[in-house]
């Protein structure tokens, strides 16, 4: 209940920084999803700026950053808690 009622109270002050859910099909392409351990590994995924994509995944071992970077992700930022920031562009 305590979790439940941190993510409404951080959600109300910062409304475009915490997903609901999961973001829309198609913002990942199919190479960088299976390099991030594939659809059942992520937690939730959105985008933070034009050229960031800010990914949780339920376990940050499956992370294949070679592949990320094979599949066209420039760089990666890994966080603490299996998050990870991925840059999409310039």
């Amino acid at each position: 209940m305590f979790e439940k009622l941190q993510r409404a109270f951080w959600k109300a002050l910062t409304p475009d920084l915490v997903a609901e859910t999961v973001a829309a099909p198609g913002l990942l392409s199919a190479e960088v999803v299976k390099a991030l351990g594939g659809a059942e590994n992520l937690k939730s995924q959105q985008r933070v700026a034009l050229t960031r994509v800010r990914v949780q995944l339920q376990d940050a071992t499956r992370l294949d950053e070679q592949a990320l970077k094979a599949a066209g992700v420039p760089g990666v930022m890994v966080l603490t808690g299996g998050v990870l920031h991925l840059l999409t562009g310039l």
